[in-house]
């Protein structure tokens, strides 16, 4: 499913897809989202806002913000949890060192977790799962280690069950995520070079056995060089809808 293109910086509904099965999802741009389940409560996955070239100016302050999931500790994809956590009181899940560095700064409302384990929030059940990627965050010119990069697989009581994979190579085990929790929607990077590229997001959603893909982590940079219309390609052969999204644009 190709969406409508959304021109400036308007915050706009782009379309239907029953693949998503009654979850509303705004995209952000690179690996930033909203996710709204059926009973309303709104997800936010590695807040990216106000520094993201790819984010539109409508959508970079965050509010109403129930729970923020961080898979790891980039800037690109937790810079701006610390003013939504304050800004929205949302609950943070994040693995357990990024926990930490958070509350450092002065972040409160903190659930964290680490690979293999769960926890069911405002009836949701959340599972955190590997990513093969690396986490740190720049202080005073230095890496700091932040834990392990991580992936979630979202149960919703009311909708479907989702995994975010946040940054990932291609692994193995993604079959095993398959087998144990059967999700329906995959969001998978597809940007290549930092994380895997079409060719192989298409073969993590066949073994993944989902029936919905939605991109993201591409074209925010020049080395970012994957495409939708690549994933596509490699799918062609393989019964998966991709939802492709502007940044800016919601589609439920």
């Amino acid at each position: 499913m190709r969406l409508p293109s959304a021109e400036g910086a308007d915050v706009s509904g782009a379309g239907r897809s029953a693949g998503l099965r009654g979850l509303e999802v705004m995209w952000c741009g690179h690996s930033t989202f909203v996710v709204t389940s059926p009973k309303g409560v709104r997800l936010l996955f590695d807040p990216w806002l106000t520094t993201n070239p790819s984010c539109p100016a409508a959508a970079r302050k965050a509010s109403a913000i129930d729970l923020m999931l961080i898979s790891h500790g980039h800037s690109d994809h937790c810079a701006d949890a610390v003013s939504v956590a304050r800004e929205t009181g949302a609950i943070v899940v994040a693995p357990v060192e990024l926990v930490s560095w958070l509350e450092r700064q002065g972040v409160k409302n903190t659930r964290p977790m680490n690979i293999g384990g769960r926890q069911t929030i405002k009836n949701i059940t959340i599972a955190m799962v590997n990513a093969l990627h690396s986490s740190s965050a720049t202080d005073g010119g230095e890496n700091t280690y932040l834990g392990p990069a991580t992936g979630y697989v979202v149960r919703f009581e009311d909708g479907p069950t989702i995994y975010f994979a946040g940054d990932t190579a291609l692994f193995g085990d993604m079959r095993l995520i398959r087998d144990r929790f059967a999700p329906d929607i995959a969001f998978l990077p597809i940007g290549d070079r930092y994380t895997m590229g079409p060719e192989d997001a298409a073969i993590a959603a066949e073994w993944l056995g989902v029936k919905t893909v939605v991109p993201m982590h591409y074209a925010t940079f020049p080395e970012l060089t994957g495409t939708p219309d690549q994933l596509r390609k490699f799918m062609a052969s393989r019964a998966i809808e991709v939802v492709e999204l502007r940044p800016g644009q919601t589609a439920s």
